[in-house]
This record gives C-alpha cells, structure tokens and sequence, in this order.
C-alpha cells in the first residue's frame, strides 16, 4: 500500500507544477503566491539532516517573505509525530482531501456519442474558462497559473464542453506511467446537475484508455458531496487521505481558492 502512495504522490507532484520551487535538506518547498495549498506547501521527498525545530522556522520565515502561511502536506507516509509536531506548534488543519483511484482494465469506454471536445494542449480559453468558473479575479493569480499549467511535464487531455460559443465544462487528464489523473472538473453553476462532469470524466477515461492507461486516481475535497457522490459511480474507491498543516488561519478570498 505504502508504494502505491507513494507512486500517486509522484504523480501527483508532477501533475501540478508551482510558480517556484526550492529543495531544503530532503524537503521541497513550493511557492505560488498561495494560488492553491498543494502548489504552496511543503513536502518531505528525502532524509533530513538539519535539526527539526531550525527547519520549521526557517520554512516559517522564508514563506513569510512571500507573504504566505508556511503549510505543510501531511500524508499517510509521514511519521504521525511530524504532525502532532506541528500541532504543538500552533499549525491548524485547513483542509482534507481524499484520494480516490480506479482500475480500467475492466472499465468498458462509454458507448454514447460524447459532446465532449478533447485536445492535447490547454488553451487559453479553456484556462479563461475555468478561471470564470472558479471565480478566479486575482491577477496575479491570472498571470502566473498560465505558466504553471505550461510546465506540466507529461502528456495532457484537455476536455471541453460548450453550449453555443461559452465553455460550461472543463476536465483535464494527466497521463504519466500508466495512470491517467483527473484534474480541474469544473462546471458552470448555471448547467450543474444536467451530467456534464459525468461526460467529461467518461471521455478523458476514455481517451486515456486509448493511450495504455490502466489505473486512474483524483483527488477531492472532503466534503464535496456532489463530487464525491459523481466519482463513486464511475467506480473510484477511497485510498488514502492527506491533510495541510497550516501556520495561521486565512480568510476565504480569490487568494487562494479551491484545489486544481
């Protein structure tokens, strides 16, 4: 269990490159002016060698001066007492996510003709598209995520889904090894409920299965019932779960919303 967690955190780090990132003594601190907490946080990759309390302030004060909270990624491969470490320390928990996989090796691919439109490159207008839907008015957030979504090293599906010339749906899959990650599942509030994502989830599978995969994994915030509930019917089980460690509390605002 613990290799294939430790695969999907592979995947996942390279799915979802940061503005800026930093190795410090077996730690990888990312930086992206806190667009999202998995490409702002920090994340325990090798050994350590420097004493444990001098790195928590270090990472403290360097976050600082990107005028962020210092988050830490807690997962199941960590030692529990880094975590209760943090706690100690004043770090609250922001949130938790679950990560859900599925085997496609006895998936069969959707029979029904798809309004789904798939391209391997992300366009501008599908980033200003999930822009609109997420709320995203940041600038700075408008300027830099572009650039991270560019850095993605491995090959993509970008998966839209448009009612007249406006794009209601946006999907992205991630293909690296065999696994096809899902990413940016959004849809426009105004067409919810109608089995966009359901679509756009079926034709990303579907294409990736096309190009060898046979495993597929996600990520969800705990709590999002109409997600969870949608990804539980294509057949995704729970895995693991992960948390943030967060050094003081954040108000809710486009500074940083909800994860990619």
């Amino acid at each position: 269990m613990k290799n294939k967690i430790k695969t999907i955190e592979d995947l996942s780090l390279n799915a979802w490159p940061s503005h800026q990132i930093q190795i410090y003594d077996g730690w990888l601190l990312r930086f992206s002016y806190f667009y999202t907490h998995r490409t702002n946080c920090i994340e325990q990759i090798g050994p350590s060698s420097i004493p444990l309390d001098d790195k928590l302030t270090y990472c403290e004060e360097i976050y600082e001066k990107w005028g962020s909270p210092a988050i830490y990624k807690i997962n199941p491969l960590l030692d529990s007492s880094f975590d209760q470490k943090l706690t100690e320390r004043g770090y609250h928990m922001a949130h938790v996510t679950e990560v859900m996989t599925m085997g496609l090796l006895e998936r069969k691919p959707n029979p029904k003709p798809s309004r789904v439109i798939l391209r391997s490159k992300i366009s501008p207008s599908w980033l200003n598209a999930l822009f609109s839907m997420k709320g995203t008015t940041n600038q700075l957030h408008r300027t830099i995520v572009p650039s991270m979504y560019a850095a993605i090293p491995k090959d993509t599906i970008a998966a839209y889904i448009y009612d007249k010339d406006q794009i209601v749906g946006t999907g992205l899959g991630i293909l690296d090894r065999d696994y096809i990650g899902l990413y940016a599942i959004h849809v426009h509030e105004t067409y919810r409920g109608q089995g966009i994502g359901r679509e756009i989830c079926c034709a990303i599978l579907d294409a990736a299965m096309e190009y060898g995969a046979s495993s597929a994994y996600l990520q969800v915030i705990k709590g999002n019932i109409p997600a969870k509930n949608l990804y539980s019917s294509l057949g995704f089980q729970d895995f693991y779960t992960y948390w943030f460690r967060q050094q003081y509390p954040v108000s809710l605002s486009d500074n940083h919303p909800s994860e990619l």
